[in-house]
């Protein structure tokens, strides 16, 4: 591995970095982004029974909101509750919209990696050629080994931007993806237990 990152020159290096980190972005992601961590799965039903023995009260929703992501959108909603379904219904996507913001954290960086890379790699391609080819004008084309070998070693550079860009875009998409998921469902939940609670709908939890 060392001599393959030596050979291919300097621009492995940065390249290297960009896959440390697009390493350590998708392994906090798929820590931090888990369901049982977003969505509790006894949540509402918490909530539910709270509210049936009015326990709802300043403390608790406190509480509550610093629980997880869904508990701070059900806190916004029961606190905005008393307001009319419209603006219940504001707030819940206010703080939908800041939740997916928080959910998001780093994945602009992964995208920037993505995206990064493969020109990275093609710059080091470039240079590689440049280089090959200066010292053909110096010493001639006598052996055509030394070029093929050249070149195979620019290319290196090209390989490894590809391998690091795409699964750094597989995996930005597929958690750019889950945040949009967890986030429709977390304000539907949200809304439908507010609904619940004003019996505007059966309980069916």
């Amino acid at each position: 591995m060392f001599e393959i990152i030596k050979s291919g020159g300097w621009m492995m290096w940065p390249l290297m970095i960009c896959s440390i980190g697009a390493m350590a972005i998708i392994a906090e992601r798929f820590w931090t982004l888990r369901k049982s961590r977003i969505i509790p799965e006894d949540l509402v039903v918490q909530v539910w029974r709270l509210h049936k023995d009015n326990r709802l009260d300043d403390a608790t929703l406190r509480r509550l909101k610093a629980s997880s992501p869904l508990g701070r959108i059900i806190a916004t909603g029961v606190s905005n509750s008393t307001h009319g379904r419209e603006i219940m219904k504001e707030s819940i996507e206010d703080v939908g919209r800041q939740v997916m913001h928080d959910l998001e954290r780093f994945l602009d960086a992964l995208g920037l990696i993505a995206e990064v890379s493969p020109l990275l790699g093609l710059l080091g391609t470039v240079f590689g050629m440049i280089e090959i080819f200066s010292q053909l004008m110096q010493h001639g084309a006598g052996d055509p080994t030394v070029l093929a070998g050249g070149i195979s070693v620019a290319l290196i550079t090209t390989a490894t931007g590809l391998s690091v860009a795409i699964p750094s875009l597989i995996f930005h998409r597929y958690f750019l993806r889950r945040v949009d998921e967890y986030v429709i469902n977390m304000e539907a939940e949200a809304l439908r237990l507010i609904e619940m609670m004003h019996g505007e709908r059966e309980a069916t939890l």
